[in-house]
């Protein structure tokens, strides 16, 4: 082999290591980038939610305004999830504020007005169809983080991961409480 020969087969072999860990970073941006932008929307989501939560409270206040202490729990949730930071602690403020919500609803069981108050309805459909959408969200986001967390994880892409910076993020787990089972009646 002439050394013509041999430094040609290096400077292709270098150009296609290049391009690899090229290529391996731009994959792993895009994940982050996924991950980022599907929390983005769980964050959008439970924007939504956290604003319908006083124009339910003021409903139901109408109807049960002796059951002052739910309503301030209510009230009290709503404040510690709007201000939460990051999956971790959003989850588990989030499943306090689904737990006061439950007990918001099981007052309203007792007032049959309330039940039948047209407002107090379309809140609760709202509420319904927004808490759907989190879930679908929260899905997105956590399958979006696995596939993200096990390209930093596996060989080789783990070592441009690590060169780059890049870490494991948290998936969006249910809090202790809402994975109980829940008694919805209407």
């Amino acid at each position: 082999m002439t050394p013509l020969i041999v430094l040609g087969a290096v400077v292709v072999i270098v150009i296609a290591l290049l391009w690899w860990a090229v290529a391996t970073y731009n994959a792993l941006v895009k994940a982050r980038t996924q991950v980022e932008a599907s929390w983005a929307q769980i964050d959008v989501q439970l924007k939504r939610r956290h604003s319908l939560i006083p124009n339910l409270v003021e409903t139901v206040k109408g109807y049960a305004a002796h059951e002052r202490g739910t309503l301030e729990s209510v009230i009290a949730a709503r404040g510690a999830a709007a201000s939460a930071a990051g999956p971790a602690q959003q989850a588990q403020a989030e499943g306090m504020l689904t737990q006061a919500l439950g007990r918001l609803f099981a007052v309203a069981e007792a007032y049959p007005a309330l039940k039948a108050n047209q407002n107090f309805l379309q809140l609760q459909g709202e509420l319904g169809n927004t808490e759907e959408k989190i879930a679908y969200a929260r899905q997105f986001y956590n399958s979006a983080t696995q596939t993200y967390n096990q390209k930093i994880q596996t060989l080789p892409t783990n070592l441009i991961a690590g060169v780059g910076g890049f870490h494991a993020r948290p998936y969006f787990e249910a809090a202790a409480g809402e994975r109980a089972d829940v008694n919805v009646r209407f």
